[in-house]
């Protein structure tokens, strides 16, 4: 590598790229926190002493990981634009540990450190599966057209990781409006900020200091305090056996991880697209340990490369914000200054960046891969937006469940709720079999969809067929494993397989050329 082109372990552009990776992390964490603390009453000693540390732990190794990934790619490519990997907790899997393990485990048993054990447990057991997709990781990249992993990714980025944000800058627009624009101006339109300050810091600064004037932001020692990351190995190997008592939490990981092996072939392959080719087996393996590492020292939430490498890259950062968020993350836990943080920073002011995140995967997955295959983008989109409806139905239903009796309609129930919906046509049935394994389906519907554009129809027919086997085991389309074969989805599948499979030795057709 000659001098020009040293590659520097911090760089000033990595500064916007910090701001960005640590306001996703920490809405995350904040959530962790009131989820935890609030609805299932567990206490500091877990919270903060156990919990918060696991996570700097696990963030630490994983991050410092992906640095070390970053300067290799440098070295060997003579490069020195290369952008680490970002990595944290993983949203989606995250808010189903909390609410689909812990959770049921609290509320039957009323145990909060019960709970957090399972979840230890389950986490660790995540980890290890999500490690044995390593295995099958790089076929599944090297057969998949780009359009499927992409497209999918572009769904889970557009509804959870824009669409989401969006939202809770419009519940406080005071704060979240001047942050957005200023995100908008610096970050989407490339326009340079006065002082050639990084948008993402300017952002939260005038967020914050609006929510400081409103009175809607407050410092705050609550949890400030010396918590030494400490291994948790009693609790581990209680939670581990606990959870094999209890096989329907079992029958919920599997799914899951298939899940969070397959978002991190997808980063990866976005990561790839933006021009940084990371090894997928290796970073499957990595996602794996940094989840069971994680649990050993105490946090219940499987982590992942993250979904946003191209706006890292699109910021110029390099691996100077990666390793940054990780020692704040870490000492932050350890001091408890993460609990700070959560009060001095509203989520409105943080939510424009994962805003800017969201879009720019969302454009990437249309602009790196061939025009002709934007219409497979756009099917692999469609699973996602059923995932936000019918997750938005289950937070009706719930709330409505908790009602005062008194204060509930004549006859209500769940039951009744749902007829009344399929009766206004809220396709109930069909948006929560989409909804269910949402990104393993966009992958499937899009990968097969730019197989059939580009007349490959026997490589369309595996894809389909792979549908058909996964919805036999309940992988996609429902809600638990369970045997569903001879399902109508089931036989669906197979009759579109075969007539693709047939389409394949005698082509009856003639492709006509259009284009959008």
């Amino acid at each position: 590598m000659n001098p020009s082109s040293r590659y520097p372990l911090f760089s000033k552009d990595d500064l916007s790229a910090f701001w960005a990776l640590f306001g996703d992390n920490l809405a995350n964490i904040i959530i962790v926190i009131g989820v935890c603390k609030f609805l299932f009453h567990m206490p500091d000693e877990i919270v903060f002493g156990r919990i918060l540390p696991g996570i700097g732990v696990a963030l630490l190794v994983g991050l410092t990981y992906y640095v070390y990934l970053a300067k290799d790619l440098a070295r060997r490519e003579g490069r020195n634009d290369v952008t680490a990997l970002p990595y944290g907790i993983s949203t989606p899997v995250m808010f189903v540990y909390l609410f689909g393990i812990i959770g049921p485990v609290y509320f039957h048993t009323k145990d909060a450190h019960l709970a957090w054990q399972v979840g230890l447990g389950a986490a660790f057991l995540g980890g290890i599966i999500e490690g044995l997709g390593s295995l099958v990781g790089p076929w599944l990249k090297k057969v998949t057209p780009r359009a499927g992993m992409l497209g999918t990714l572009a769904g889970i980025a557009l509804v959870w990781i824009a669409t989401v944000p969006l939202a809770e800058i419009f519940e406080h627009p005071i704060i979240g409006f001047p942050a957005l624009i200023i995100i908008f101006l610096g970050l989407v339109a490339g326009f340079q900020l006065p002082l050639k300050l990084p948008a993402g810091l300017v952002a939260i600064g005038v967020g914050t200091i609006i929510a400081f004037a409103l009175g809607e932001a407050k410092i705050s020692v609550e949890g400030i305090g010396f918590y030494v990351p400490v291994p948790v190995v009693g609790d581990l190997i209680s939670g581990i056996g606990a959870l094999f008592s209890l096989p329907t939490l079992l029958m919920v990981i599997i799914p899951l991880e298939i899940y969070n092996f397959i978002e991190t072939m997808n980063n990866v392959e976005s990561a790839e697209a933006a021009g940084d080719k990371y090894p997928v087996r290796k970073c499957q393996i990595m996602d794996g340990v940094g989840t069971m590492v994680g649990a050993f020292f105490g946090s219940p939430f499987p982590t992942t490369v993250y979904i946003g490498h191209p706006g890292y890259k699109r910021l110029r950062a390099r691996c100077g914000y990666a390793l940054g968020v990780a020692l704040v993350f870490f000492f932050g836990a350890t001091f408890g200054l993460i609990a700070f943080l959560q009060g001095f920073i509203p989520i409105a002011a943080v939510a424009p960046m994962l805003v800017y995140v969201g879009l720019i995967i969302t454009a990437q997955a249309f602009t790196s891969t061939p025009r002709k295959h934007a219409m497979a983008v756009a099917m692999a989109l469609i699973p996602h937006v059923s995932d936000i409806i019918v997750t938005k139905w289950n937070s009706l239903l719930s709330a409505l469940k908790s009602l005062p009796v008194s204060g509930l309609p004549d006859g209500l129930s769940d039951s009744t709720l749902i007829a009344q919906m399929l009766n206004q046509g809220a396709h109930v049935v069909g948006q929560s079999a989409l909804s269910n394994g949402s990104i393993i389906t966009g992958l499937l519907w899009g990968a097969a969809t730019a197989s059939m554009i580009d007349g490959r129809f026997r490589a369309a027919a595996g894809f389909p067929f792979a549908a058909a086997v996964l919805t036999g085991l309940g992988i996609i389309h429902s809600s638990q494993i369970s045997l569903h074969f001879g399902s109508p989805l089931f036989i669906g599948y197979l009759i579109i397989a075969l007539f693709l499979s047939g389409l394949s030795f005698r082509p009856m057709i003639k492709q006509m050329d259009f284009e959008l």
